[in-house]
């Protein structure tokens, strides 16, 4: 099993939920939403060229647009083995917790 933080789990979730549309802002902008934790561009950033390079996340230029100076936005997606991951991270999260919410009751 592959382990990975917590930020990337979370930025792995983000680019699933967003789809076609997970380019870095709006994984910023779902963060935000998400978390009480104040995400920046720059705390996404690292981490998800790194989910790239770990081969986990893919990434693919989409088309040039005026508004952004003829610049393309640079989209991300999960690739099987970033999927498998996410998939034993949450049987991993569910064994872990089994029993505990009655631990937690009784404390």
């Amino acid at each position: 099993m592959k382990l990975i933080s917590r930020v990337e789990e979370l930025i792995l979730l983000a680019v699933l939920r967003l789809g076609a549309d997970a380019y870095c802002v709006n994984i910023y902008e779902h963060l935000n939403q998400l978390s009480p934790r104040e995400w920046t561009l720059g705390t996404i950033y690292g981490p998800l060229y790194r989910l790239e390079k770990n081969g986990l996340l893919e990434s693919y230029l989409g088309p040039s647009s005026p508004e952004r100076g003829g610049k393309s936005k640079r989209f991300f997606r999960l690739t099987n083995d970033g999927l498998d991951v996410l998939r034993e991270i949450r049987q991993l999260q569910e064994e872990s917790w089994q029993g505990i919410s009655q631990l937690l009751e009784e404390s």
